[in-house]
């Protein structure tokens, strides 16, 4: 198979193929990145399952092609109902 130009190969680690389940996120933010932590919440306790980091722009194309899935998605399967909030404030356990 030939590499288009400007196609970069990745790699996918045997190990990660399989993903994690988060059903929380956690924003935060400073001047120069983005934090997302997702954790799987099953009261009263909850876990960090992945922690992600960003730049601003790169979070924009995030939010972007986030924005167009779910259109995506909704024009596909129909509108996507929003799950309740949680309840209370998460806390970290260093």
């Amino acid at each position: 198979m030939s590499k288009k130009p400007g196609e970069i190969k990745l790699n996918f680690p045997v190990h990660l193929q399989a993903g994690v389940y988060a059903n929380n996120m956690l924003i935060t933010h400073t001047r120069e990145e983005f934090i997302m932590d997702f954790s799987f919440v099953l009261p009263p306790t909850g876990t960090v399952v992945s922690r992600i980091m960003t730049n601003p722009g790169h979070m924009k194309r995030i939010i972007f092609a986030l924005q167009d899935n779910v259109k995506k998605y909704e024009a596909k399967f129909g509108t996507i109902i929003e799950a309740d909030k949680m309840q209370g404030p998460l806390e970290y356990n260093a």
